[in-house]
């Protein structure tokens, strides 16, 4: 698909301009903290790398850097709806195309589901709520229904008013993260980081062979945790943390000035959660013996260890800020996702009709929603949260392989930033990508496939008959 064209149809969805480069830091930060910063901190520091969860971070950063750098070339190029799912559309063809949006449905779709029982779980502790109805253990989470049916009230009604809601909840939250850090700093104990890196050992409980990372099953290794090998693990499962700058590239044709603000926000964005996130490991990991931290709320508990109430509660409140603010952009990322995809045949026509009034894809912002509400509600689905990291890696590759390959198909076509040293940065960073998916468990990557057979499904069956491409050199 020629790239003229990615930007004229761009140009013909009727999505407004309103959001500026600092409306997009706040979007990122917005969706980047959240669960990660706030529970799997602690559960990959007691089950896989101990204190070495700090380089979990530092890895699943440095990789997210990388691929942001090759998100922002892509996205100043191309300011277009769809991120990801456009620029394979523009590179590498249909069907890569197909393939990384319906991806990228299930990384944000499911990781709204995850989230929203976590705030759930979280607003039931703060406020002494009824298990039965808020939590995991409630058979009918009424809590997670009703935040995602708000918060998509929000997401309807416009872009703008959705950054404004955002923006007041990143400032709570990242107070809150900096109070962490602050205070952690009067209790950390020097002996809980030694060993900073634990010797390799057998899982306690034996661990199945379907929960083995699939590097390990490949080689014929022995299942392990902790040593490098479960510090390259945590990497791989902590990545959920950094799952969402992407939904930035989604913003280019709300953003004003997208050539200069989509790096920018990308970049910004990453570079504050990357630093926090490291701060907040190490005071944890520093605060309380890896083999003692709590897993249901790591940060809150390290608190009350050390006799530190308040500390708690204000953790809590920012935990009910951050997940909040992390479903809003998966919910306004998703409805632009699904308008790209309908935009250009793939999906019903319908799902990419914005609302005269707001100005949003409604329709598809709607029928997310649903999804993630029934998800949500009815399905604990704690143990899918790999597939989050999964679905994002897979997309950071097809992008750092978009990179190199525009630009020998388009070597004059305007670049407002440029990932240096293309091509090797971007293979390196595709690389990097592929050995964290590898990292990742075996169960992981059968659910992956089966995911990946029902989107193929769909697309044989409708998307491509219904693409209004139609050329066949536009597909892959």
């Amino acid at each position: 698909m020629p790239v003229e064209d990615v930007l004229a149809r761009g140009s013909q969805g009727g999505l407004v301009r309103r959001l500026t480069g600092v409306d997009l830091i706040g979007f990122g930060i917005g969706i980047i903290i959240g669960t990660g910063i706030f529970t799997l901190t602690g559960i990959e520091a007691k089950e896989h790398a101990g204190p070495a969860v700090v380089l979990s971070f530092v890895v699943g950063g440095i990789v997210a850097a990388l691929a942001a750098l090759c998100y922002a070339e892509l996205a100043s190029a191309v300011p277009t709806a769809g991120s990801a799912y456009t620029y394979a559309y523009a590179t590498l063809g249909e069907l890569f195309a197909w393939i990384i949006g319906w991806d990228l449905l299930l990384e944000f779709a499911l990781g709204a589901s995850v989230v929203s029982r976590s705030w759930s779980g979280y607003i039931a502790n703060l406020l002494g709520l009824p298990s039965q109805w808020f939590g995991e253990d409630a058979s009918v989470n009424l809590g997670a229904i009703a935040i995602i049916a708000v918060l998509t009230v929000i997401a309807v009604i416009g872009i703008r008013e959705s950054s404004w809601v955002t923006n007041a909840l990143v400032v709570v939250k990242v107070a809150v993260c900096v109070l962490v850090v602050v205070a952690g700093l009067f209790f950390v104990r020097s002996a809980n980081l030694v060993p900073f890196i634990p010797p390799a050992q057998p899982p306690a409980a034996g661990g199945s062979a379907l929960e083995q990372p699939l590097v390990q099953a490949a080689l014929g290794m022995g299942q392990s945790v902790y040593g490098i090998g479960g510090m390259l693990t945590a990497a791989a499962v902590v990545f959920f943390s950094y799952t969402g700058f992407e939904a930035l590239a989604n913003l280019g044709e709300e953003t004003r000035r997208p050539k200069r603000d989509l790096p920018v926000g990308l970049l910004g964005s990453l570079a504050v959660c990357t630093v926090l996130y490291v701060a907040v490991a190490f005071v944890l990991s520093a605060m309380v013996d890896y083999r003692k931290i709590d897993e249901g709320a790591p940060l809150a508990a390290a608190f009350q260890s050390v006799g530190q109430p308040w500390v708690a509660a204000l953790i809590a409140l920012g935990a009910v800020a951050g997940l909040t603010s992390v479903m809003m952009v998966e919910l306004v990322t998703i409805g632009r996702i699904g308008f790209a995809m309908s935009r250009d045949g793939l999906l019903p026509a319908k799902l990419s009709q914005v609302h005269p009034k707001w100005g949003t894809p409604h329709r598809m912002t709607l029928g997310g929603a649903v999804l993630i509400m029934v998800l949500a509600g009815f399905v604990p689905i704690s143990e899918l949260a790999d597939m989050v990291s999964i679905g994002a890696l897979s997309g950071f590759l097809i992008v750092a392989l978009a990179v190199p390959v525009l630009r020998r198909r388009r070597p004059d076509m305007p670049r407002p930033f440029r990932v240096p040293l293309s091509p090797w940065l971007p293979i390196v960073t595709a690389v990097a990508c592929l050995y964290l998916m590898a990292n990742l468990s075996v169960i992981t990557w059968v659910r992956f496939g089966v995911w990946l057979v029902v989107g193929l499904v769909i697309y044989f069956g409708y998307g491509r008959r219904h693409a209004k491409l139609g050329a066949p050199a536009a597909r892959g």
